[in-house]
């Protein structure tokens, strides 16, 4: 199966004569190891024009398949018309750009080719599968030339083919975290028979049938920590054997965190988290040349942790560069390495990906993957709001309750947000929903705090024990991921003195009408919740009604959220009791906050 290749439009002058000679050198010098570059530069009284080219096989390909394959990708590469272009075959990759690209491990290129077919014992596969791949992100880094390839066999006779690559020319680390993101991204081929993930750096197949010779396979036991050198079939039927004894287990657990009164101790500590990558360091003239010096006009939001600018890096990367608003204390400053040290080894479809950092002098930025589509609030109640089905709606609101499932119950680490809320969900091309700003709650001074307090949050979002007691449990993120919910389904901000009296709060006027039987009315017109069923609607609102009621304990987890509650099949709700309130006599410190609230949701 040929995978896509990838031209974009001439918006630059041809440097024919030596992009021909480059690929034809490097043509003839692949077959030798599996791997070469060619860099070429021609110069003119006025310019000077570079390229640089890159080819890879397969490592279980032979010499003369190797070839052949480079022949094919460069003869599909020649009828692009521009300054880059790059070709991915099953067994070899080639690639052209007119700027140094060899240690780039990710791009904006990167995503799933899924089969069209689901396997037989589809729920066996994805077990077989995802374990496969697991193992083989793990390893693959670890070994000579960034290569493995493995069968697994799982229960009822079926057996899963694994491949992993990266290129030769990234480091180790630049290894891990690219196919970390393919990892991700060929997750969402299961149930299907066969899936790919693709990026600049890295390669990732799986498929039900063999793609590979036997004797390319690799024992990768050696190569992953000792916990996980079971076989998957002994895993599987452990899993599947002990889960009975493991969720009474966990019931267990969860009955005596809460008889001790330490229900945020989950996994490791925070600061104990010593084993994690460092995160890509950035040169801040760089940063500073691709936002064309912080101008204004590329200003692309602002919030509580400093202003938002769109970059454009030398290889056509944007990015966006956060300018952050710290304390320069030795404190702080540690804080700000051990915080986003954390980050950096977040990976999350539903989470924005940091890309790295900067530190010059006073200055602390945080470099982010762009996105388009900017955020939820924008769309929901900015000025240009745009039409959302119901669909897109629902989407958004299971892409943030996975998000949050990932940061409160899926890292190694517990992450607590404290600031979920509309402007803090990106939008990607696909409206597709990115928590931003997690993890950085601990970094904001105490003399910046959203609202007049030094509780971390935004005043309409933030859960009653953690506003007045300071009380912080995940359970304040599933709060604030309710009343979201509500924005959503509504079209209606937490807070809006343009609304009559009785809709000015929104969690108190959905209440009403929920008390009135009339719940429904919470929906925008019918026109722009186009394809929404009552009753699913229905199960959205009860869900974001049990998010935001007044005991920790009667709320949700997320993942709750995500496996139960948001599940169709699911129709037994308990009936949610009235949630708590913002006080009106809070009014006034609201208005006075008004233009602090609407920078931070402008954004």
């Amino acid at each position: 199966m040929q995978t896509p290749e990838f031209c974009p439009p001439n918006n630059a002058t041809l440097f024919e004569q030596i992009l021909n000679s480059a690929l034809s050198s490097v043509v003839k010098e692949v077959g030798a190891s599996g791997f070469t570059t060619k860099d070429e530069e021609t110069s003119s009284e006025t310019t000077t024009d570079s390229v640089y080219v890159l080819a890879q096989c397969r490592k279980d390909k032979s010499s003369a398949d190797c070839v052949n394959c480079i022949k094919v990708a460069e003869n599909q590469i020649r009828s692009c018309s521009g300054v880059s272009a790059k070709a991915y075959y099953d067994g070899c990759y080639l690639r052209y750009e007119s700027i140094y690209f060899y240690d780039l491990y990710t791009d904006t290129t990167h995503k799933p080719l899924c089969g069209d077919v689901d396997a037989a014992n589809s729920d066996l596969i994805s077990a077989t599968g995802r374990s496969l791949i697991s193992d083989l992100c793990t390893a693959t880094p670890q070994i000579k030339d960034y290569f493995a390839a493995q069968t697994r066999n799982g229960p009822s006779n079926t057996t899963i083919y694994g491949l992993a690559f990266c290129l030769r020319s990234i480091k180790e680390d630049s290894c891990k975290n690219c196919l970390s993101i393919a990892q991700e991204n060929i997750n969402k081929c299961f149930p299907r028979s066969e899936g790919r993930a693709l990026d600049a750096g890295c390669y990732l197949r799986y498929c039900s049938e063999p793609f590979f010779p036997s004797n390319a396979t690799i024992e990768l036991a050696r190569f992953l920590p000792t916990g996980k050198r079971a076989s998957s079939l002994e895993l599987i039927i452990v899993a599947v054997g002990g889960g009975v004894f493991l969720l009474a287990l966990l019931t267990c657990i969860l009955v005596f965190r809460k008889q001790i009164g330490r229900p945020s101790q989950k996994r490791a500590d925070r600061e104990g988290a010593t084993e994690l990558r460092e995160r890509e360091d950035f040169d801040f003239k760089v940063l500073k040349k691709a936002t064309n010096n912080f101008d204004q006009a590329n200003k692309h939001g602002e919030g509580g942790f400093g202003e938002v600018f769109k970059g454009t890096l030398k290889n056509g990367e944007v990015v966006a560069v956060k300018k952050l608003t710290l304390d320069h204390s030795a404190r702080a400053i540690s804080e700000f390495k051990s915080e986003v040290k954390l980050i950096s080894n977040v990976h999350h479809q539903n989470l924005l990906r940091l890309l790295g950092c900067c530190r010059q002098d006073q200055e602390r930025l945080l470099i982010y993957e762009y996105m388009p589509n900017r955020s939820l609030d924008r769309i929901l109640f900015g000025k240009n709001r745009r039409f959302l089905r119901w669909k897109e709606r629902f989407n958004i609101i299971l892409g943030t309750a996975r998000g949050l499932t990932y940061l409160h119950e899926q890292f190694h680490v517990c992450i607590i947000h404290r600031d979920i809320k509309s402007s803090n969900i990106l939008l990607d091309d696909n409206f597709e929903a990115k928590i931003a700003d997690f993890g950085l709650a601990r970094l904001l001074p105490n003399d910046k705090s959203h609202v007049s307090t030094r509780v971390a949050g935004t005043l309409g979002y933030t859960a009653p024990e953690y506003a007045n007691r300071g009380q912080l449990t995940e359970k304040a993120d599933t709060y604030s991921f309710g009343v979201v919910v509500l924005g959503i389904v509504s079209g209606r901000k937490s807070i809006d003195f343009k609304q009559p009296p009785h809709m000015q709060y929104l969690l108190q006027w959905v209440w009403s009408l929920y008390e009135d039987n009339q719940v429904l009315h919470v929906v925008e017109s019918e026109k722009e919740m186009e394809g929404y069923s009552e009753e699913e609607v229905l199960r959205v609102i009860n869900l974001a009604l049990q998010c935001i009621q007044v005991s920790v304990r009667d709320r949700p987890s997320m993942s709750e959220v995500v496996t139960i509650r948001l599940s169709k099949d699911e129709n037994d709700f308990q009936k949610p009791l009235q949630p708590s309130f913002i006080d009106v006599g809070y009014k006034e410190l609201t208005e006075s906050n008004a233009t602090i609230t609407e920078s931070l949701d402008a954004r």
